[in-house]
């Protein structure tokens, strides 16, 4: 679970205890999304110029961000002699 979804499961359990109802939103546990599943976020950071040029690259070719960057990586992995992931 989410730091955040715990201090959501938290507080609906606050409110339990004290006799208020929570809202829908409150008592709701947040779940992550299903293509999410089993998946860790890779991130960097990058000059404004550098995220323009990739989202205009991106729409350019009718692809995603998400696309573009695993392609990037598994050209990178067989530069290196590795296996790519092959994940999109």
């Amino acid at each position: 679970m989410s730091k955040f979804g715990a201090m959501k499961q938290q507080r609906a359990e606050k409110a339990d205890a004290i006799g208020d109802s929570p809202d829908q939103a409150t008592a709701t546990v947040a779940t992550r999304a299903q293509t999410r599943q089993g998946k860790k976020a890779v991130s960097a950071y990058f000059s404004p110029e550098v995220s323009r040029g990739l989202n205009m690259l991106a729409a350019e070719q009718g692809t995603t961000l998400q696309a573009l960057l695993g392609e990037a990586i598994d050209l990178l992995m067989r530069q290196h002699g590795k296996h790519p992931f092959g994940e999109r």
